[in-house]
């Protein structure tokens, strides 16, 4: 991956360009994603289909607790029914500027109701709307009953309440990579691998 020209390039500002590894890559991870108040990440989550192939889509990152990796979404979709029979993931998250990458493998679980409630609470208005209206069936209209329903919907919903099927997954790593740009030197990534003692850290090319 190539850096880009504003990515960091004194490695005292960048620890994972630095020779001594962070201890804990969890402080890590939470020192370079966003607050709570800020605007959501993307991300891509991969599962594992019923057929044995990864399957990929782009998502928000909920949030992230210091241990685990929130995501949330609709109990009927494909993604639920993939971890239902497999919970094993993999996350990417690539900064907008290129600058940095996190890949994490991990195991998914269901979010207790609380944080799920708390989450929805977060959500903007439209992203709100689209955990009702985002549905296999409603994808199936042709736009112009999609835009009148949206439509309708807002009008007669400004303040949409959680819905039933609204349900969140916090995938507890077991392996974090991260990689950050540096544009004068070749780049190369630190991986934490969980073990019975805590992380092994090793490093890999960039």
């Amino acid at each position: 991956m190539p850096p880009t020209t504003d990515a960091p390039t004194d490695p005292a500002l960048e620890p994972v360009l630095g020779d001594i590894p962070a201890a804990d890559p969890g402080l890590l991870a939470a020192s370079w994603l966003p607050a709570l108040t800020d605007e959501p990440m993307r991300m891509t989550l991969s599962t594992i289909d019923a057929h044995g192939y990864p399957r990929a889509r782009t998502l928000l990152l909920s949030e992230f607790d210091g241990e685990r990796f929130f995501f949330h979404t609709d109990a009927r979709s494909r993604k639920v029914a993939d971890l239902a029979a497999d919970p094993r993931v993999a996350l990417t998250i690539l900064w907008p500027d290129l600058s940095r990458q996190l890949v994490v493998q991990g195991t998914a679980a269901p979010a207790p109701a609380d944080e799920c409630a708390e989450v929805y609470r977060r959500r903007s208005p439209y992203l709100q709307q689209l955990a009702w209206l985002n549905t296999a069936g409603y994808a199936q209209l042709p736009l112009a009953e999609r835009e009148a329903r949206w439509a309708r919907f807002r009008a007669e919903t400004p303040a949409p309440p959680q819905p039933p099927e609204w349900v969140g997954f916090g995938v507890r790593p077991h392996r974090m990579l991260f990689w950050a740009a540096h544009p004068e030197a070749a780049g190369r990534r630190v991986e934490y691998v969980r073990n019975e003692d805590g992380w092994r850290v090793s490093y890999l090319p960039g």
